[in-house]
């Protein structure tokens, strides 16, 4: 049941935080950019990255179980969506944009792995 609260308790934190960083991206790249969904694109490849290096810290730093679930099914859970990634792709495709709904999937799914390998990376070298 401990475990439940940490999730609940970064799960929280995250979404806010995904609100905010999800506003401040799509205000100030929105009227420079082509139609995209630029506020999510950034969280979740933020995400992935957090969640990769959250991973190989608290492996190293032998974190306990409800740090671990804190960091990365709450704070990274939340602060990722895929719902919201899938609503957005269905935007794109509902307004006719075909070849930004490709490169807006295609870009997301690499970059997002991509992001969790660097992240992995970068926690084994700062330790």
């Amino acid at each position: 049941m401990k475990e439940l609260v940490y999730i609940f308790l970064g799960g929280g934190i995250g979404s806010a935080a995904r609100y905010l960083a999800q506003v401040a991206t799509n205000e100030c790249i929105a009227p420079f950019a082509f139609p995209f969904s630029w506020g999510t694109f950034i969280v979740n490849v933020t995400g992935s990255l957090l969640i990769g290096l959250f991973y190989s810290l608290s492996e190293h730093f032998h974190l306990s179980m409800e740090a671990r679930l804190f960091l990365t099914a709450g704070l990274c859970g939340g602060f990722t969506t895929f719902s919201t990634f899938s609503n957005d792709a269905l935007s794109l495709l509902e307004g006719g944009f075909y070849g930004t709904f490709a490169l807006y999937v295609l870009l997301s799914v690499v970059l997002g792995i991509a992001a969790v390998v660097l992240g992995g990376y970068i926690g084994k070298q700062m330790v």
